[in-house]
């Protein structure tokens, strides 16, 4: 696993991956940070000379030229740190753009499992925070040992040039720091991950309620949905102020130890001067150093903290890319070949959880067969495996044994988007996506103009209502379609299908959000579709059912049942001729003949 990666393997990767793609911008800032820890060196050499020519000699020529050198100085340290910091921010901004991009598209290509094992919100709101701490891992990296590093060194090879035997002394306060700042990394290095996992729930809380808001206000959970994000939002809280408190720990040590030494430096810096008549310039350059020197050495002591707070947030996404696609096509797998469209299940079985212990099996010794260009109607008691049997025919799980052909050809050895490519669905629940109708439309064929949009709106029963919107097919559709209404989505989602134009079709449930007007007329446009299809169909309505060259009675995951409709019911037995059943009471009872002709078949 990720979070076992030796660090120095981890800062290893964040670099080589990011690092070859700047080289040019971080060299010129390389460059940058060294001229600012040479400057920041220089001024501390040069107070030397500006005490014992000036302040004690009395040197007003001497004056003028040492401030035009400082304020050259200066004017070079500013243009230096302000490129430095253009330069790495535009690095930062640049990786997290690349982090984006690998994470979605490593996200799209993971498979359907992943995300029934992972909350999508939390997931999102995890990757936020984690590309956010990762952006400057390597800034953090550079500005450190270029700038802080070489600051200190330039600022030591002053002091100890100056006064050999006060270095000594002042340099006695850095092994308890280091050993005071290791012993607060493991610390932090739980804490972060704590604070990434509950920040994450707060935007996951966040983005549900949002997406389910008529649900919340219907249901009145607004007090309780508050209280839980107030529990998440105090744990996150306190889990902030407490990574504060340790990082701040090492402050009043620091500082402590460091007066010490600066008292200890004035002390016998005046003894030196006072009584053995030291220079005042050596003593005060020296002083001068010291204290430039320390912010940049604090940095330093602290990195190893600063440091493993963000290394967090890369282990983190880098358990994100490496979870591995679990529907991968085999290396070399051909394209697949369509001929006519049969689809055959040959002894398959299927569970969600096949690693976990006691998982239950959805789908048992499987056997079926849907013929090339005629409909297949699914039928069966809700949570019989209906919708999972059209879910392993597009792959988005792997079977555990058995076999899934189509035209012959096992799908687990070609290549999934060639056989995707020749397969047009529509789920249950109608998903529409941020932008315009058009474009919603467009994700089914890129290609296609605006004659065959319509043609596919008119056939799914949408062009009217889209033409009659203001923006027409340029309407934007809101997060998920919040703008339209369930029937207006699920019109888009078939009329998207039709668009695709394959010659295998999944319905799942395709009219389950249509009112009767609106199904009875997108019915009668599924019926053209169909022709010449292979078409598999679950559907609830037993006038559908009714129409299916084949019905396939589903129970508990396996095949219980089939054949047309009329030799089921003359069957008189079974889960079928109970449906039948009590779809013909419905009828009976019904005043309107073609509203009984929709009574729903209780089957899921």
């Amino acid at each position: 696993m990720v979070e076992n990666s030796p660090t120095l393997s981890i800062i290893a990767r964040v670099a080589g991956e990011n690092a070859r793609d700047h080289m040019r911008n971080y060299s010129i800032a390389g460059v940058c940070l060294i001229i600012i820890a040479a400057t920041t060196a220089y001024t501390a050499w040069i107070i030397s000379r500006l005490v014992d020519e000036v302040y004690v000699d009395k040197n007003l020529s001497t004056a003028y030229t040492i401030a035009l050198i400082v304020l050259g100085v200066f004017l070079i340290k500013g243009a230096a740190t302000y490129t430095q910091d253009v330069l790495l921010k535009r690095v930062a901004h640049s990786i997290v753009a690349r982090y984006q991009r690998r994470i979605y598209q490593h996200m799209t290509g993971l498979g359907v499992g992943y995300y029934h094992a992972t909350r999508s919100a939390y997931l999102v709101g995890q990757i936020n925070q984690n590309i956010q701490g990762v952006k400057d891992l390597l800034n953090l990296i550079i500005t450190v040992l270029l700038r802080d590093l070489l600051s200190v060194i330039g600022l030591v090879f002053v002091m100890v040039y100056r006064d050999p035997l006060l270095s000594t002394m002042a340099f006695l306060i850095a092994p308890p720091l280091i050993i005071l700042v290791n012993n607060y990394k493991k610390r932090v290095k739980r804490i972060a991950r704590e604070g990434v996992d509950l920040n994450a729930r707060v935007a996951s809380a966040m983005q549900e309620t949002a997406q389910g808001i008529t649900i919340v206000k219907a249901f009145t959970m607004e007090e309780q949905l508050t209280a839980k994000v107030q529990t998440l939002v105090s744990a996150a809280e306190e889990r902030a102020n407490k990574m504060a408190r340790i990082i701040a720990r090492t402050s009043p040590i620091m500082e402590t130890l460091a007066g010490l030494a600066v008292a200890a430096v004035i002390a016998y810096g005046g003894y030196r001067i006072i009584v053995l008549d030291g220079s005042a310039g050596d003593m005060m350059s020296f002083l001068t150093a010291f204290l430039l020197a320390y912010e940049p050495a604090k940095r330093l002591a602290r990195l190893n903290v600063n440091l493993e707070k963000q290394l967090v947030d890369a282990r983190m996404i880098y358990e994100v890319l490496d979870a591995p696609r679990r529907q991968s096509d085999p290396e070399g797998a051909p394209d697949f070949e369509f001929k006519n469209g049969e689809v055959r299940f040959d002894s398959v079985n299927f569970s969600y959880n096949s690693g976990s212990e006691g998982a239950e099996p959805v789908i048992s010794d499987l056997n079926c067969v849907a013929e090339a260009g005629k409909t297949t109607a699914l039928v069966g008691p809700s949570g019989g495996g209906k919708s999972t049997i059209i879910a392993l025919l597009q792959r988005f799980f792997d079977i555990q044994s058995g076999v899934i052909l189509v035209d012959g050809q096992d799908i687990s050895k070609i290549r999934i988007s060639s056989l995707r490519e020749k397969i047009a669905y529509v789920s249950q629940q109608p998903i529409l996506f941020e932008g315009t109708i058009r474009e919603n439309l467009l994700y089914a064929r890129p290609d296609a103009t605006q004659d065959e949009i319509e043609a596919a709106t008119n056939l799914a029963q949408a062009h009217n209502f889209i033409s009659e919107l203001p923006l027409g097919y340029d309407t934007p559709v809101g997060e998920n379609g919040v703008t339209l209404s369930g029937g207006q989505r699920q019109r888009l989602s078939i009329a998207r299908a039709v668009l695709r134009n394959a010659p295998i079709l999944l319905l799942d449930e395709a009219t389950s959000a249509l009112d009767n007007e609106s199904e009875a007329l997108v019915q009668r446009a599924l019926d053209d579709l169909m022709v010449g299809r292979t078409t598999i169909v679950i559907a609830h309505r037993l006038s559908t059912i009714a129409q299916a060259d084949n019905i396939i009675v589903i129970d508990n995951g396996t095949v219980v049942d089939q054949g047309n409709h009329e030799e089921l019911v003359k069957r008189n037995e079974g889960i079928y001729a109970r449906f039948h059943e009590l779809g013909q009471g419905a009828v009976s009872a019904a005043e309107d003949q073609e509203e009984a002709e929709k009574v729903p078949v209780p089957a899921g």
